[in-house]
Protein backbone atom coordinates (compact mmCIF):
# COMPACT_ATOMS: atom_id res chain seq x y z
CA UNK A 1 0.00 0.00 0.00
CA UNK A 2 1.38 3.40 -1.04
CA UNK A 3 1.25 5.48 1.76
CA UNK A 4 1.29 9.44 1.45
CA UNK A 5 3.80 10.50 3.96
CA UNK A 6 2.53 12.86 6.61
CA UNK A 7 4.38 16.31 7.56
CA UNK A 8 4.64 17.67 10.82
CA UNK A 9 1.38 17.50 13.40
CA UNK A 10 1.93 21.22 13.46
CA UNK A 11 -0.22 21.55 9.94
CA UNK A 12 -2.90 19.53 12.44
CA UNK A 13 -6.28 20.24 10.97
CA UNK A 14 -9.60 19.06 11.76
CA UNK A 15 -12.03 20.39 8.83
CA UNK A 16 -12.13 23.05 5.88
CA UNK A 17 -14.44 25.24 8.18
CA UNK A 18 -13.26 28.33 9.86
CA UNK A 19 -11.66 27.72 13.11
CA UNK A 20 -13.18 28.67 16.38
CA UNK A 21 -12.92 31.47 18.91
CA UNK A 22 -10.21 30.70 21.23
CA UNK A 23 -9.75 32.37 24.80
CA UNK A 24 -10.58 35.61 25.10
CA UNK A 25 -7.16 36.54 25.86
CA UNK A 26 -4.91 37.02 23.01
CA UNK A 27 -1.30 35.93 23.43
CA UNK A 28 0.53 36.52 20.21
CA UNK A 29 2.75 33.54 20.96
CA UNK A 30 3.28 30.75 18.47
CA UNK A 31 1.28 27.63 19.49
CA UNK A 32 4.58 25.75 20.09
CA UNK A 33 5.79 28.94 22.84
CA UNK A 34 5.53 27.74 26.28
CA UNK A 35 3.68 29.73 28.33
CA UNK A 36 4.99 31.44 31.75
CA UNK A 37 4.10 29.87 35.00
CA UNK A 38 0.70 30.42 36.27
CA UNK A 39 1.12 33.05 39.31
CA UNK A 40 -1.69 32.76 40.86
CA UNK A 41 -3.79 35.34 42.03
CA UNK A 42 -4.83 36.02 45.65
CA UNK A 43 -8.69 34.16 46.70
CA UNK A 44 -11.57 35.74 45.14
CA UNK A 45 -14.42 34.19 47.73
CA UNK A 46 -17.25 35.95 45.93
CA UNK A 47 -16.00 34.97 42.70
CA UNK A 48 -16.00 30.91 43.77
CA UNK A 49 -19.16 31.15 45.70
CA UNK A 50 -21.02 33.12 42.70
CA UNK A 51 -20.59 30.19 40.28
CA UNK A 52 -23.09 27.77 39.46
CA UNK A 53 -23.43 25.59 36.67
CA UNK A 54 -26.05 23.78 34.46
CA UNK A 55 -25.78 19.83 33.96
CA UNK A 56 -28.17 20.20 30.94
CA UNK A 57 -26.48 23.00 29.10
CA UNK A 58 -23.32 21.02 29.63
CA UNK A 59 -24.53 17.88 28.65
CA UNK A 60 -26.11 19.60 25.43
CA UNK A 61 -22.89 20.79 24.64
CA UNK A 62 -21.33 17.95 24.45
CA UNK A 63 -23.39 16.20 22.87
CA UNK A 64 -22.74 17.94 19.96
CA UNK A 65 -19.12 17.32 19.95
CA UNK A 66 -18.89 14.56 18.34
CA UNK A 67 -21.21 15.74 15.28
CA UNK A 68 -19.67 19.31 14.95
CA UNK A 69 -16.24 18.12 13.38
CA UNK A 70 -14.73 15.03 11.68
CA UNK A 71 -11.03 13.60 11.16
CA UNK A 72 -10.74 11.39 9.02
CA UNK A 73 -7.71 9.51 6.44
CA UNK A 74 -4.44 11.44 7.22
CA UNK A 75 -5.26 14.15 9.12
CA UNK A 76 -6.64 11.62 11.83
CA UNK A 77 -3.62 10.10 11.70
CA UNK A 78 -1.52 13.74 12.30
CA UNK A 79 -4.70 14.41 14.89
CA UNK A 80 -3.01 10.90 16.68
CA UNK A 81 0.68 11.47 16.32
CA UNK A 82 -0.02 15.04 18.37
CA UNK A 83 -2.58 12.75 21.07
CA UNK A 84 0.81 10.65 21.40
CA UNK A 85 2.72 13.85 21.81
CA UNK A 86 0.59 14.82 24.57
CA UNK A 87 0.36 11.48 26.64
CA UNK A 88 1.79 11.39 30.37
CA UNK A 89 2.78 7.58 29.62
CA UNK A 90 2.00 6.23 33.36
CA UNK A 91 2.54 3.42 35.49
CA UNK A 92 0.93 3.77 39.14
CA UNK A 93 0.18 -0.31 40.06
CA UNK A 94 0.93 -1.60 42.68
CA UNK A 95 3.36 -4.06 41.23
CA UNK A 96 5.11 -1.91 39.31
CA UNK A 97 9.63 -2.94 39.22
CA UNK A 98 11.95 -1.48 38.07
CA UNK A 99 12.20 -3.57 34.89
CA UNK A 100 8.49 -2.19 34.08
CA UNK A 101 9.56 1.33 34.28
CA UNK A 102 12.76 0.93 32.26
CA UNK A 103 10.50 -0.35 29.38
CA UNK A 104 8.14 2.29 29.91
CA UNK A 105 10.84 4.73 29.89
CA UNK A 106 11.78 2.77 26.36
CA UNK A 107 8.10 2.94 25.04
CA UNK A 108 8.28 7.13 25.96
CA UNK A 109 11.74 7.24 23.63
CA UNK A 110 10.30 5.59 21.04
CA UNK A 111 6.31 4.99 21.10
CA UNK A 112 5.77 3.81 18.14
CA UNK A 113 7.90 0.96 16.00
CA UNK A 114 10.55 2.28 13.24
CA UNK A 115 8.07 0.81 10.61
CA UNK A 116 5.43 2.76 11.19
CA UNK A 117 7.70 5.61 11.69
CA UNK A 118 8.88 5.35 8.34
CA UNK A 119 5.64 4.52 6.58
CA UNK A 120 4.38 7.86 7.91
CA UNK A 121 7.07 9.94 6.88
CA UNK A 122 7.72 11.56 10.46
CA UNK A 123 10.75 9.85 11.12
CA UNK A 124 12.38 13.84 11.54
CA UNK A 125 9.55 14.72 13.90
CA UNK A 126 10.81 12.71 17.20
CA UNK A 127 8.11 11.90 18.12
CA UNK A 128 7.71 10.97 21.90
CA UNK A 129 5.39 10.89 24.59
CA UNK A 130 4.44 14.48 26.60
CA UNK A 131 6.20 12.90 29.78
CA UNK A 132 6.49 9.49 31.96
CA UNK A 133 4.35 9.10 35.30
CA UNK A 134 5.68 7.45 38.44
CA UNK A 135 5.47 6.98 41.77
CA UNK A 136 8.38 9.12 44.01
CA UNK A 137 10.57 5.75 44.56
CA UNK A 138 10.80 5.02 40.54
CA UNK A 139 11.70 8.76 40.01
CA UNK A 140 15.32 8.99 39.93
CA UNK A 141 15.18 5.69 37.45
CA UNK A 142 13.23 7.15 35.13
CA UNK A 143 15.09 9.99 35.34
CA UNK A 144 17.98 7.92 34.27
CA UNK A 145 16.41 5.80 31.68
CA UNK A 146 15.14 9.53 30.09
CA UNK A 147 18.61 11.48 29.93
CA UNK A 148 19.13 12.91 26.69
CA UNK A 149 15.39 12.27 25.27
CA UNK A 150 13.75 15.41 26.62
CA UNK A 151 10.77 13.68 28.10
CA UNK A 152 10.35 14.66 31.20
CA UNK A 153 9.08 12.97 34.62
CA UNK A 154 6.42 13.49 36.90
CA UNK A 155 5.89 12.17 40.15
CA UNK A 156 2.63 11.76 42.08
CA UNK A 157 2.64 13.53 45.37
CA UNK A 158 1.21 13.81 48.25
CA UNK A 159 -0.19 11.29 49.39
CA UNK A 160 -1.42 10.07 45.92
CA UNK A 161 -4.64 8.53 45.58
CA UNK A 162 -6.28 9.59 48.32
CA UNK A 163 -4.12 12.82 49.60
CA UNK A 164 -5.03 12.47 53.48
CA UNK A 165 -1.69 11.76 54.98
CA UNK A 166 -0.43 14.07 57.18
CA UNK A 167 0.45 17.79 55.41
CA UNK A 168 4.15 17.82 56.61
CA UNK A 169 4.27 14.53 55.42
CA UNK A 170 3.20 15.45 51.72
CA UNK A 171 4.89 18.99 51.50
CA UNK A 172 8.28 16.68 52.26
CA UNK A 173 7.21 14.12 49.34
CA UNK A 174 7.28 16.67 47.03
CA UNK A 175 10.66 18.20 48.07
CA UNK A 176 11.78 14.63 47.93
CA UNK A 177 10.23 14.20 44.22
CA UNK A 178 11.97 17.51 42.80
CA UNK A 179 15.15 16.71 44.41
CA UNK A 180 15.37 13.16 42.71
CA UNK A 181 14.79 14.92 39.35
CA UNK A 182 11.17 15.24 39.09
CA UNK A 183 9.52 18.59 36.66
CA UNK A 184 6.44 17.82 37.11
CA UNK A 185 4.40 17.16 40.04
CA UNK A 186 0.74 15.94 40.45
CA UNK A 187 -0.57 16.57 43.68
CA UNK A 188 -3.75 16.06 44.67
CA UNK A 189 -6.51 18.27 46.60
CA UNK A 190 -8.04 17.08 50.01
CA UNK A 191 -11.64 16.62 48.64
CA UNK A 192 -13.48 16.94 52.19
CA UNK A 193 -11.94 20.82 51.60
CA UNK A 194 -14.42 20.89 48.54
CA UNK A 195 -16.92 18.96 49.74
CA UNK A 196 -17.49 21.28 52.88
CA UNK A 197 -17.00 24.73 50.89
CA UNK A 198 -13.83 25.63 53.15
CA UNK A 199 -12.43 27.20 50.05
CA UNK A 200 -9.77 29.23 52.33
CA UNK A 201 -8.19 25.73 53.42
CA UNK A 202 -8.35 24.46 49.76
CA UNK A 203 -6.48 27.57 48.27
CA UNK A 204 -3.66 27.23 51.53
CA UNK A 205 -3.16 23.51 50.71
CA UNK A 206 -2.69 24.38 46.83
CA UNK A 207 -0.19 27.38 47.73
CA UNK A 208 2.07 25.55 49.80
CA UNK A 209 2.07 22.94 47.27
CA UNK A 210 3.11 24.85 44.61
CA UNK A 211 5.43 26.62 46.88
CA UNK A 212 7.43 23.26 47.65
CA UNK A 213 7.42 22.59 43.47
CA UNK A 214 10.37 25.04 43.10
CA UNK A 215 10.47 25.34 39.70
CA UNK A 216 9.05 22.34 38.81
CA UNK A 217 5.24 21.84 37.35
CA UNK A 218 2.32 21.55 39.42
CA UNK A 219 -0.07 19.82 38.41
CA UNK A 220 -3.65 19.85 40.58
CA UNK A 221 -5.58 16.65 40.67
CA UNK A 222 -9.02 17.54 41.77
CA UNK A 223 -10.85 13.97 41.65
CA UNK A 224 -13.66 14.95 40.14
CA UNK A 225 -15.51 11.76 40.44
CA UNK A 226 -15.89 12.39 44.55
CA UNK A 227 -16.80 16.01 44.36
CA UNK A 228 -20.34 15.38 43.98
CA UNK A 229 -21.26 18.22 41.41
CA UNK A 230 -20.52 19.49 38.47
CA UNK A 231 -20.56 23.18 40.75
CA UNK A 232 -17.85 21.73 42.86
CA UNK A 233 -15.87 20.87 40.00
CA UNK A 234 -15.80 24.43 38.70
CA UNK A 235 -15.70 26.14 42.31
CA UNK A 236 -12.50 23.74 42.61
CA UNK A 237 -10.55 24.32 39.42
CA UNK A 238 -10.72 28.15 40.23
CA UNK A 239 -9.63 27.65 43.46
CA UNK A 240 -6.24 25.71 42.03
CA UNK A 241 -5.77 28.21 39.69
CA UNK A 242 -6.49 31.28 42.09
CA UNK A 243 -3.22 29.24 43.92
CA UNK A 244 -1.10 28.70 41.26
CA UNK A 245 -1.78 25.43 39.58
CA UNK A 246 -0.06 25.03 36.50
CA UNK A 247 -2.20 22.30 35.01
CA UNK A 248 -5.91 21.77 36.84
CA UNK A 249 -6.26 17.61 35.70
CA UNK A 250 -9.41 15.62 36.04
CA UNK A 251 -8.95 12.38 38.70
CA UNK A 252 -6.46 10.50 39.91
CA UNK A 253 -7.80 7.34 38.13
CA UNK A 254 -8.60 5.78 41.02
CA UNK A 255 -11.90 6.72 41.58
CA UNK A 256 -15.20 5.08 40.11
CA UNK A 257 -15.74 7.83 38.05
CA UNK A 258 -12.63 9.84 36.28
CA UNK A 259 -11.79 11.71 33.18
CA UNK A 260 -15.60 12.32 31.28
CA UNK A 261 -16.03 15.08 28.54
CA UNK A 262 -18.90 17.06 31.05
CA UNK A 263 -16.61 18.00 33.68
CA UNK A 264 -13.76 18.08 30.88
CA UNK A 265 -16.06 20.79 29.42
CA UNK A 266 -16.58 22.98 32.99
CA UNK A 267 -12.80 22.71 33.77
CA UNK A 268 -11.87 23.73 30.86
CA UNK A 269 -14.51 26.72 30.76
CA UNK A 270 -13.01 27.67 34.31
CA UNK A 271 -9.35 27.85 32.82
CA UNK A 272 -10.78 30.04 29.48
CA UNK A 273 -12.79 32.18 32.03
CA UNK A 274 -9.26 32.47 34.43
CA UNK A 275 -7.35 33.61 31.37
CA UNK A 276 -9.47 36.02 30.27
CA UNK A 277 -9.39 37.59 33.90
CA UNK A 278 -5.84 37.08 34.79
CA UNK A 279 -4.07 36.76 31.20
CA UNK A 280 -2.88 33.08 32.77
CA UNK A 281 -2.93 30.04 30.26
CA UNK A 282 -3.04 26.84 32.67
CA UNK A 283 -2.86 23.91 30.95
CA UNK A 284 -5.70 20.28 31.10
CA UNK A 285 -5.18 17.05 31.71
CA UNK A 286 -7.97 14.35 31.80
CA UNK A 287 -7.10 11.21 33.41
CA UNK A 288 -8.42 7.76 33.87
CA UNK A 289 -10.44 5.82 31.44
CA UNK A 290 -9.05 7.10 28.37
CA UNK A 291 -8.21 3.97 26.74
CA UNK A 292 -9.52 4.14 22.76
CA UNK A 293 -8.17 6.62 19.66
CA UNK A 294 -11.57 7.66 19.39
CA UNK A 295 -11.67 8.76 23.16
CA UNK A 296 -8.53 10.89 22.24
CA UNK A 297 -9.80 12.32 19.56
CA UNK A 298 -13.07 13.55 21.18
CA UNK A 299 -11.06 15.38 23.92
CA UNK A 300 -8.54 16.95 20.95
CA UNK A 301 -11.56 18.15 19.59
CA UNK A 302 -13.30 19.51 22.83
CA UNK A 303 -9.87 21.50 23.93
CA UNK A 304 -9.75 23.00 19.99
CA UNK A 305 -13.09 24.17 20.31
CA UNK A 306 -13.31 25.31 23.74
CA UNK A 307 -9.24 26.56 24.31
CA UNK A 308 -7.95 26.69 20.99
CA UNK A 309 -4.81 25.91 19.13
CA UNK A 310 -2.46 26.57 21.90
CA UNK A 311 -4.27 24.19 24.14
CA UNK A 312 -3.31 21.12 21.46
CA UNK A 313 0.26 21.15 22.51
CA UNK A 314 1.90 19.14 25.61
CA UNK A 315 2.92 22.47 27.03
CA UNK A 316 -0.98 22.86 27.65
CA UNK A 317 -2.60 19.74 27.57
CA UNK A 318 -1.69 16.15 28.83
CA UNK A 319 -4.03 12.88 28.82
CA UNK A 320 -2.98 10.57 31.67
CA UNK A 321 -2.74 7.19 29.93
CA UNK A 322 -1.32 4.08 30.53
CA UNK A 323 -3.15 1.97 27.78
CA UNK A 324 -4.38 4.59 25.37
CA UNK A 325 -0.93 4.61 23.66
CA UNK A 326 -1.78 0.83 22.43
CA UNK A 327 -4.89 1.49 20.56
CA UNK A 328 -3.49 4.66 19.31
CA UNK A 329 -0.86 2.76 17.78
CA UNK A 330 -3.09 0.21 16.43
CA UNK A 331 -5.19 2.67 14.88
CA UNK A 332 -2.09 4.18 13.07
CA UNK A 333 -0.84 0.47 11.33
CA UNK A 334 -4.62 0.44 10.13
CA UNK A 335 -4.09 3.70 8.44
CA UNK A 336 -0.86 2.32 6.89
CA UNK A 337 -1.80 -1.30 5.74
CA UNK A 338 -5.53 -1.40 6.36
CA UNK A 339 -5.89 -3.39 8.66
CA UNK A 340 -6.22 -4.02 12.22
CA UNK A 341 -2.78 -5.72 13.81
CA UNK A 342 -3.31 -7.81 17.21
CA UNK A 343 -2.49 -5.74 20.29
CA UNK A 344 0.88 -8.14 20.98
CA UNK A 345 2.20 -5.68 18.14
CA UNK A 346 2.17 -2.59 20.42
CA UNK A 347 3.34 -3.95 23.28
CA UNK A 348 3.51 -1.73 26.30
CA UNK A 349 6.40 -3.01 28.65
Amino acid sequence: MTVTPLHAPRSIRVSDTEPPQRGQWPTGLAPDVPPARNPGTALDLALVRATRVNRSAVERRVAALGGRRTVKKEWQAAWLLRAISCMDLTTLAGDDTPGNVRRLCAKARHPLRQDLVEALGVRDLGVTVGAVCVYHQYVALAVQALEGSGVPVAAVSTGFPAGLSPFEQRVAEIHASVAAGATEIDIVITRAHVLTGNWQALYDEVRAFREACGAAHLKAILGVGELATLTNVARASQVAMMAGADFIKTSTGKEPTNATLPVGLVMTRMIRDFGSRTGAEVGFKPAGGIRTAKQALDWLILMKEELGDRWLRPHLFRFGASGLLTDVERQLEHFVTGRYAAAHRQPMV
